[in-house]
């Protein structure tokens, strides 16, 4: 018998869902892909400039892990991944822009010595005094990266290395964020033995490999548009835009969900869903069919953020640092100009250094700059042109470069990046232990166990492989998928 499954979200995770869906159900099933926006891609979005296709929501993906890179392969668009340039990273902090030091898990130094040209004096001085402290002790307990470091290694470790690298991942706050959800690695080491921030960060550092080392990022040679448009095909589904799920009810052959704007709203009748939407709109949907999990998911706050692309004219050069190409430039929190202004962007990627096929199609320079943290609004509610001109202003403070740009874009990104909090791995198995329980029924996307689209895609084709199993299979759920 034909199954018929509804994927309500057309980001990554559900697009990777309705793929692997397809897979699994063969042929036969009706897979409709519902999405309430104009286009799929959720923060994938592809736009031509400068006759170029550039990425200004997600810019590149973590290669270490594999589920992106296996999708590649399997859709035939394994030869279009690209990997960096040879190029460095730097940090504005403590009103200078130094390369950003090495030797660090997530900005948490293994040693004083490695994060010197960063941090003041007193700076450096707390991170040696952590040796002379008793050991840490966390236990089963969760803790918010700010309050662990300011307490261990001091401020300036927090604001001017931690902050910042994961400020480009979540747009958050170091002091909000939950150590175990987003530096696992430093968290397993105090779990394993290390009583001391330097200790575990100098256990969680990889060990050296010989030969060439292995790339940590990727990204498609012409936007992730490569990879969306492959997957659309692949999955061949019911593909309906501009249609927001109102309400979701489990009825006596499955699910129904109403669809559409008031006052004639669809009804649409399915075996199964998978829910792979941000958190506010999963809690909407929840709220009947799963009340535990609704509530918990309206705990997860949200950040906005704006990306701000700029072809710049040819031959404008792109800042060095000692002697190397600078891939993009971390801000602190409270930076300023050297006038005082303070920086509205928090960070720049100089992209035609960082990817060597990223040049315009008449030679242009690209680069991107972001605009958002949690908690700091006023800065998103600019108009375009003011926020275009602010972020000049900063990247001709940070390179000199001020040039008029060629072309521009401004892509506005509201609650797009969900934080997390202190208990999120706890919070994330409540809901997932309460979706398990009811048949037909899958939850995926960024809110669960990370934001970068490899996290997104295993979490869509989890929910896939969940829902053919309730379908082919009816029986009890393992949870924890």
């Amino acid at each position: 018998m034909a199954r018929r499954v509804a994927v309500v979200g057309g980001g990554a995770a559900g697009l990777a869902a309705a793929h692997r869906l397809r897979r699994e159900l063969g042929p036969e099933a009706e897979i409709v892909l519902l999405e309430q926006t104009s286009r799929l891609g959720g923060k994938l979005r592809t736009v031509e400039l400068a006759g170029r296709g550039y990425d200004l929501g997600a810019e590149a993906f973590l290669a270490r892990r594999p589920e992106v890179l296996d999708l590649a392969e399997e859709l035939g668009v394994r030869a279009d991944v690209v990997h960096p340039a040879r190029a460095a990273a730097t940090v504005r902090a403590g009103g200078r822009t130094q390369r950003l030091p090495g030797g660090t898990v997530m900005g948490v130094p293994a040693e004083a010595e490695s994060i010197a040209g960063v941090l003041s004096e007193d700076g450096i001085a707390a991170v040696r005094a952590e040796s002379g402290m008793p050991p840490i002790e966390l236990g089963d307990a969760d803790i918010s990266v700010g309050d662990l470091l300011r307490a261990r290694v001091g401020d300036e470790v927090v604001d001017r290395l931690v902050e910042p690298l994961l400020g480009g991942v979540y747009a958050g706050d170091a002091n909000r964020l939950s150590l175990r959800a987003t530096i696992p690695a430093l968290a397993k080491a105090l779990d394993d033995g290390a009583g001391w921030v330097t200790e575990a960060a100098r256990s969680s550092l990889p060990a050296p490999k010989p030969g060439a080392p292995q790339p940590v990022f990727g990204a498609f040679r012409n936007g992730y548009r490569e990879l969306l448009d492959r997957l659309v095909l692949a999955a061949d589904a019911e593909v309906r835009l501009g249609l927001p799920v109102r309400a979701l009810a489990r009825n006596a052959e499955g699910w129904r969900l109403e669809i559409g704007s008031a006052p004639a709203p669809e009804h649409l009748d399915v075996d199964a869903v998978v829910l792979a939407v941000p958190a506010p709109a999963a809690r909407k949907l929840l709220q009947g069919p799963v009340p535990a999990a609704s509530a918990k998911l309206a705990e997860i706050e949200l950040a906005s953020m704006v990306v701000v692309g700029l072809a710049l004219p040819p031959g404008t050069e792109l800042p060095e640092r000692d002697g190397t190409p600078a891939s993009g430039t971390l801000i602190a929190r409270g930076e300023r100009h050297d006038g005082g202004t303070p920086f509205t962007a928090k960070a720049f990627t100089y992209s035609s250094a960082k990817w060597e096929h990223l040049r315009g199609a008449g030679g242009e320079v690209l680069v991107r700059g972001s605009v958002g943290r949690f908690g700091v609004t006023e800065d998103l509610r600019l108009d375009d042109e003011e926020l275009l001109r602010r972020v000049r202003a900063d990247l001709a403070e940070l390179t000199g470069i001020t040039a008029e740009p060629v072309e521009s874009a401004v892509l506005r990104w509201g609650g797009g990046v969900p934080q997390y909090g202190v208990g999120h791995l706890d919070l994330v198995a409540d809901v997932e232990r309460e979706v398990a329980a009811v048949p037909g029924l899958a939850i995926a996307g960024a809110a669960l166990h990370g934001v970068g689209v490899p996290a997104c895609v295993a979490t869509g084709e989890a929910a896939a492989t969940s829902i053919t199993r309730d379908l082919l299979q009816p029986g009890p759920r393992e949870v924890g998928r």
